[in-house]
């Protein structure tokens, strides 16, 4: 059986930039990607906290060091600057891989800075990104 779990994410960002006539995606700090192990073009699941809206669509790589995190195209109505959002990955595992798995949560800071990192044992294990 395969279980689609929680992979990584980016908690409690705060959207820097809205272009609304941008093709849809979200632009994310290079940094930031990294440290969320998001790969470009990757889906992702964006919960906007302050107005509650939950949207999906994929990740484009910002400048790094940035703190850019932009609402492009038709996302650019799920939110507003300042806002915060929680942007989620998720893999597909094993039942097997699935217990063990534990995900990168990102924390970050309100100009989008790495405050902290969770990542343990992520080193060797294999999984589809979905």
């Amino acid at each position: 059986m395969t279980r689609f779990m929680f992979k990584s994410k980016i908690h409690r960002a705060v959207i820097t930039q809205a272009e609304l006539y941008y093709q849809g995606s979200l632009t994310i700090d290079e940094e930031l990607m990294e440290a969320a192990d998001l790969l470009p073009y990757e889906k992702v699941s964006v919960v906007n906290v302050n107005n509650g809206e939950r949207f999906e669509t994929y990740v484009i790589t910002g400048e790094r060091g940035s703190g850019v995190i932009c609402l492009n195209g038709a996302a650019a109505r799920k939110g507003s600057v300042g806002d915060e959002v929680i942007i989620i990955s998720y893999a597909s595992m094993t039942s097997e891989e699935a217990r063990t798995y534990k995900p990168a949560i990102v924390m970050v800071d309100k100009r989008n800075r790495i405050l902290s990192l969770t990542d343990e044992q992520r080193a060797g294990q294999k999984y589809v990104s979905v």
